[in-house]
């Protein structure tokens, strides 16, 4: 005769047990699905940024010297990065985020810092205000006012403010090349336009009239002058070498964009020749700088020996020069 489990309260409350921990497992793991999906569509760069942080085993090779606001506004705020085993001056590679100027946010970038910091670079990650709280020009002025805390600042926390890169993604790309071209926006900080040594600019909207877009309505569309929000009519002979990337299956900024700027900057006598990335999208081209998607090195291939050439110090620039 087959045998039976008692049915004490003891083997009750075990079998109990056991079935709720598998209803609460089941739960967690339905939960867990349902935050992956929120967060992959609500905020993919965090998620990204915390790929990124288990893939590099945390923030141990990185170290935040600076998290300051450079402005009154909790908008205007800014993290910078050295490598934790950093030595002498270091170059700066300060990078603004994208978001269409009307989302993002500089911590969830930390990502940049720790593919940058591991080529010797310190990194700035600059945030902005953004609509609806504000519109053009504000996204500049923020820029600019953040470049002036890196000239004041950079240098108590082991960095060499004389040789600084500007970067940046989609609308960051836009305020990082303006910042560049337009002499109007450091100038109204107090500084030198020459402090840029060059810029990168990802997947940016560089020509984008008319404004036929919500983003570009939003935040342009009250410009007196569009004309004058328009990168491509900067363009000057004695500008900051420019390095712009895109992707040719980004449907979100075209690639005429970088096209067009590279064409006038070429016009204008600083030859200029957009980088064309096969297969890449709006969203690959900043996903490439995290892992796991740094096995496709091409962004960094480009990017890296950029930076090297334009904030290497000026004794070995000029040597560069004169070979």
């Amino acid at each position: 005769m087959k045998r039976t489990a008692p049915r004490t309260a003891l083997g009750i409350l075990r079998m109990g047990w056991i079935g709720w921990t598998a209803v609460t497992l089941a739960l967690l793991a339905a939960i867990g699905t349902i935050a992956f999906r929120h967060a992959r569509q609500n905020n993919a760069v965090a998620l990204l940024d915390s790929v990124d942080r288990i893939f590099n085993g945390g923030d141990g090779a990185i170290r935040l010297v600076a998290n300051v606001r450079y402005g009154p506004d909790p908008a205007q705020k800014l993290e910078m990065f050295v490598p934790q085993s950093a030595s002498g001056a270091l170059p700066i590679v300060v990078f603004i985020h994208g978001g269409s100027w009307a989302s993002g946010d500089p911590h969830d970038y930390r990502f940049i810092a720790r593919t940058l910091c591991a080529q010797g670079y310190a990194v700035v990650l600059a945030g902005y205000r953004l609509y609806p709280q504000v519109r053009y020009p504000a996204m500049l002025e923020d820029g600019a006012a953040a470049l002036r805390w890196v000239q004041d600042n950079a240098g108590k926390h082991g960095a060499d403010p004389a040789r600084m890169a500007l970067m940046g993604h989609s609308a960051g790309a836009y305020n990082a090349v303006m910042l560049t071209l337009d002499r109007q926006w450091l100038r109204g900080v107090g500084l030198d336009d020459r402090i840029i040594r060059g810029t990168v600019g990802l997947a940016g909207p560089f020509d984008f009239l008319p404004f036929d877009t919500s983003s570009s309505i939003n935040s342009f569309g009250k410009a007196p002058d569009p004309s004058l929000t328009q990168p491509v009519n900067f363009v000057r002979r004695d500008a900051p070498a420019l390095l712009l990337v895109t992707g040719d299956s980004d449907k979100t900024v075209k690639p005429r964009n970088s096209q067009s700027l590279a064409r006038r900057m070429t016009e204008a006598g600083v030859p200029t020749a957009p980088v064309l990335l096969k297969g890449v999208t709006h969203e690959d081209i900043i996903k490439q700088f995290a892992r796991p998607y740094l096995r496709d090195s091409r962004t960094l291939d480009t990017v890296l020996p950029f930076l090297a050439k334009v904030t290497a110090p000026a004794s070995v620039a000029v040597q560069a020069e004169g070979r």
